[in-house]
C-alpha cells in the first residue's frame, strides 16, 4: 500500500505530463482521422440445414444433440474463413483489375500493377485463372507468383487483410450464418461476400459429393467382399455334406434315435417274455413224475421231429423280421408259420395218448407252446440287441459331421450378419447420396450502408492509449528507481529507526535562526513543525547536558540548515544551545556567523563561553585540512567540552561526511548521541554500506536518520511519535 501511494504521488508530479501528452495526443489524432474514408458494411445469409430440416426428402431419426451441431457449426464457420476459400475471392478481385473491367473495379492500381506489361498481363491473367480453376494457392518461392502476391497485399486483397473485415457468425440457434464485411465502396463489399458465400458453397457441395462417391464405392467394395465370403462358407457346407452323404443331419439323427427307442422296447417285452415263459415251463415240469416224462418223450418222439424243423424255421423267418426293422410283409409269414407250428402241436396231442390213466395231456401242449414262444423270445433278444448295436455305431458316426456342420453353420451366419449389415449401410449411403444437404445462400449481399463514423472513438482511444503508455512509463521508472525518497524506505534500507523528515525550501529562503522567526511562509511553517518534531525525539533520549554530533554520507545533503533549526527548536523551549562547527573542509556555519568565536581559540584559551537561556552560541572554525585531534590532544579536548557541557544544555556539532571517515570518527567519539542525515531523491551505493555499518556498530549511540529535501509528503508535524522501525 505504501508502494501505491508512493507511485500516486509520482503520477501527481508528473501531472502536467500526464495532461499534456494525451491532449497532444488527441489533437494529432483529430487531424489524421479527418484523411480517412468512410466504411460500407453488407450482409448476406447461409441456410445450412442443420437445424431446420423441412427441405430434406430424408431425415436421420436419431436427433443430434445442442453440442453436437455446435460443433458442425463452428465447423462450417471455419470453413468460410479459410484461406483456401478467400484465396479464390482474391483471385478474382485481381482478375478483375487485371482485365480491367469497370463495373467490378473499385480501387485505384498500385504502381506495380499499374505498370505491369500487357504480356505480364496476359501471363497473370492466366495463371491466376488457372490457380482460381485448381483452387491452388500462389507459391511465393517463384518469383512471378510472389510478385502477384505482393500486388494482392498491396490492393487490400489478400486473405489475411479480408479475414481482418470479415464477420461470420451463426444467428443464435438457428439454422442460420451471417457473413458481413465492411470496404470503403458498398459495391465492393456485397461482391466481396457474395463472391466468397458462392466459392464456398460451391466447395462444400464439391466435398459433399466426393465424400458421397468415396464412401459409396467402399461400401460397395465392402459388401461385395463380404457376399464372397459368405458364398465361400456355403459352398464349403454343401461339399462337406455331399462327401458324408449328409442330407439332413437332424432328421437322421432323429430317425435313428427313433429306431433305438422302438428296439430297446421290444427288447424289454422279449426279456420279460423269458422270464415269464421261463418260470411257467418249470412250474409244468414239477408237475409231472419221471416215469410220465419217459413215456411221454418216447411217444412224441415222431412227431417231435416235424415240430423241431418247423421252429428252426420260425427262428430264422423271426430274425429276418427283426432285422428288416419289424416290416408288416414279414409279419404275416412269421405269423402263418406260427400257426402251423401250433396245429403241429395240436396234431401230436390228438395222435399220442400221454398216458391213458393220467389226465395230463393239456399241460403237456402248453408245454410245448410255451417252449417254442420262449425259444422265439430269446432269438428275438439276440437279434434285437445285435440291430441296437449297429444303430449306436451309426447314431456315433454322426457326432463328428454334427459339430463339423455346426462350425460351418455358425461361420455363415456370421457372415450373413456381415453383409446384411454391409448391405444395409450401403443402401442408406446410396440413398443418402441421392438427397444430399447442401448450404444454399438464401439472402444476397446488397451494396452496403454507410457505417456510424468511428473518427470519434478512433480519437478518444488515442488519447486513452497515450495515457495508459504515459502511466505505464512512470510505472516502469518508479520500479527501476532505486532512490529514497520516503522515511520508510530509508528505515528499510538500513535497519535504523528514523526520526523524522524534512521538506525542502527554496535557495532564497535564506534559512537561519533570524530567517525562521521572521517567515511566515507555509514551507518554512512546515518546515519548522518537523524540526519540532525531531527536537522531540532526541530531547527525550538523553537528558540534559548533551553533546549531539551531526553527520552525513556525503557532502551537501542539508547538514547546516538541519543544525541550524534544530538549535532553533531547542532553543524556542527555553534550552541553552551551542553549535560546533566540526566541518573544517565545508564551514557553511562558519560562513554564516563571521563574528563567532572560533573553535581553534577556545581549545587554547581558558574562556568560558556565556550561556543564556533561550538563545543559540556559535564557534566557529578556520577551515582547512585538519582534523579534531590535531588541534588538541584527546585529554585536553575532552576537558574543555566537558566545560561546554556544564554551560549548555544541548550542544550541535556539525562534523565532516562520512566521506571523510577519520575526521567524523574523531568528533563521534566525543559525542553522547549521532544523527546522520540523507538527502531525498538519492540512493545508496555499495560505497555507502560500509559507511551505515559503521554507524550500525555504534548501536544505542546512533539515534537515528534524517531524511531532508523530501517533498510531496503532507504534513505530519507532531504526528512521529517514535522512530519509524523496520
Amino acid at each position: 500500500m505504501s508502494d501505491f501511494l508512493q507511485f500516486i504521488r509520482l503520477l501527481q508530479r508528473n501531472k502536467i505530463t500526464l495532461i499534456l501528452v494525451p491532449l497532444i495526443t488527441v489533437i494529432v489524432s483529430y487531424f489524421l482521422v479527418q484523411e480517412l474514408p468512410d466504411t460500407f458494411k453488407s450482409h448476406a445469409r447461409i441456410a445450412t440445414g442443420l437445424v431446420d430440416k423441412t427441405d430434406q426428402v430424408i431425415t436421420n431419426e436419431k436427433e443430434e444433440q445442442d453440442q453436437q451441431i455446435a460443433r458442425k457449426f463452428e465447423s462450417l464457420i471455419q470453413m468460410i474463413k479459410l484461406k483456401r476459400s478467400l484465396d479464390q475471392v482474391s483471385y478474382k478481385l485481381l482478375l478483375n483489375d487485371l482485365k480491367g473491367t469497370k463495373d467490378s473495379t473499385w480501387r485505384e492500381p498500385v504502381k506495380d500493377l499499374e505498370n505491369m506489361s500487357k504480356a505480364d498481363k496476359a501471363k497473370a491473367i492466366a495463371l491466376i485463372t488457372q490457380k482460381y480453376k485448381a483452387r491452388e494457392e500462389l507459391f511465393l518461392w517463384k518469383p512471378f507468383e510472389n510478385r502477384l502476391n505482393k500486388i494482392l497485399i498491396d490492393m487490400g486483397y489478400d486473405s489475411g487483410t479480408l479475414r481482418d473485415k470479415l464477420l461470420v457468425y451463426r444467428v443464435s440457434t438457428s439454422d442460420y450464418i451471417d457473413l458481413e464485411f465492411e470496404a470503403e465502396h458498398p459495391d465492393l463489399a456485397a461482391y466481396i461476400l457474395n463472391t466468397l458465400a458462392q466459392e464456398f458453397i460451391a466447395d462444400n457441395s464439391s466435398r459433399i459429393v466426393g465424400n458421397n462417391k468415396k464412401t459409396i464405392d467402399f461400401l460397395q467394395g465392402f459388401m461385395q467382399q463380404k457376399l464372397t465370403a459368405l458364398n465361400e462358407r456355403m459352398n464349403t457346407l454343401k461339399n462337406y455334406k455331399i462327401q458324408n452323404r449328409v442330407l439332413n443331419l437332424n432328421e437322421q439323427a432323429k430317425s435313428i434315435y427313433g429306431q433305438m427307442a422302438d428296439y430297446e422296447t421290444r427288447r424289454e417285452v422279449a426279456q420279460k417274455d423269458i422270464i415269464a415263459y421261463g418260470a411257467a415251463i418249470k412250474n409244468i415240469d414239477n408237475k409231472f413224475n419221471p416215469a410220465d416224462r419217459k413215456y411221454f418223450e418216447s411217444a412224441l418222439t415222431a412227431i417231435n421231429q416235424q415240430i423241431i424243423q418247423s421252429k428252426n424255421n420260425l427262428r430264422a423267418l423271426n430274425e429276418r423280421y427283426v432285422l428288416s426293422n419289424f416290416d408288416t410283409r414279414l409279419k404275416s409269414s412269421v405269423d402263418s408259420l406260427k400257426n402251423k407250428l401250433a396245429s403241429e402241436i395240436d396234431n401230436a396231442s390228438d395222435k399220442y395218448a400221454y398216458n391213458p390213466m393220467a389226465l395230463k395231456q393239456d399241460l403237456v401242449t402248453q408245454k410245448m407252446q410255451m417252449e417254442i414262444s420262449l425259444e422265439l423270445a430269446r432269438n428275438s433278444v439276440a437279434s434285437i440287441q445285435g440291430e441296437l448295436n449297429r444303430l449306436n455305431r451309426k447314431f456315433d458316426g454322426l457326432v463328428p459331421n454334427e459339430a463339423k456342420i455346426q462350425e460351418y453353420e455358425t461361420g455363415i451366419d456370421i457372415a450373413s450378419k456381415e453383409y446384411i449389415e454391409a448391405l444395409q449401410r450401403y443402401n442408406e449411403a446410396s440413398l443418402n447420396s441421392s438427397f444430399p444437404v447442401y448450404v444454399r445462400l438464401i439472402e444476397r449481399a446488397m451494396p452496403g450502408e454507410v457505417q456510424a463514423s468511428k473518427k470519434m472513438v478512433l480519437v478518444i482511444l488515442s488519447g486513452v492509449i497515450s495515457l495508459v503508455f504515459c502511466v505505464f512509463v512512470f510505472f516502469i521508472l518508479f520500479y527501476l528507481d532505486k532512490s529514497i525518497r520516503y522515511p520508510l524506505q530509508l528505515a528499510n534500507a538500513t535497519d535504523k529507526p528514523v526520526l523524522g523528515y524534512l521538506n525542502s525550501l527554496d535557495k532564497d529562503s535564506g534559512l537561519s535562526v533570524s530567517g525562521i522567526n521572521s517567515s511566515d511562509d507555509k514551507p518554512v511553517r512546515l518546515y519548522k513543525n518537523l524540526i519540532r518534531s525531531i527536537r522531540y525525539e532526541l530531547d527525550n533520549e538523553l537528558d540534559d547536558p548533551k553533546m549531539i554530533a551531526v553527520t552525513s554520507l556525503s557532502s551537501s545533503l542539508g547538514k547546516t540548515s538541519f543544525v541550524i533549526s534544530l538549535a532553533w527548536a531547542f532553543s524556542k523551549i527555553n534550552k541553552t544551545v551551542l553549535i560546533i562547527d566540526g566541518n573544517f573542509e565545508q564551514r557553511d556555519v562558519s560562513r554564516l556567523n563571521p563574528d563567532s568565536e572560533l573553535f581553534e581559540n577556545f581549545l587554547k584559551r581558558d574562556t568560558i563561553l556565556e550561556a543564556n537561556s533561550g538563545q543559540i552560541s556559535i564557534l566557529t572554525n578556520k577551515g582547512g585540512d585538519m582534523s579534531l585531534l590535531e588541534l588538541a590532544d584527546e585529554k585536553r579536548i575532552y576537558e574543555r567540552l566537558q566545560i561546554l557541557k556544564t554551560q549548555f544544555d544541548v550542544i550541535l556539532i556539525e562534523t565532516d561526511s562520512l566521506n571523510a571517515m577519520n575526521k567524523a570518527k574523531e568528533w563521534i567519539a566525543f559525542a553522547d548521541r549521532v544523527v546522520a542525515v540523507f538527502a531525498a531523491g538519492r540512493t545508496i551505493s555499495d560505497e555507502d554500506q560500509s559507511k551505515i555499518q559503521y554507524l550500525n556498530t555504534l548501536e544505542a549511540k546512533f539515534s537515528g536518520w534524517v531524511l531532508t529535501n523530501t517533498e510531496d509528503i503532507p504534513e505530519q508535524a507532531g504526528k512521529i511519535a517514535k522512530p519509524v522501525e523496520v
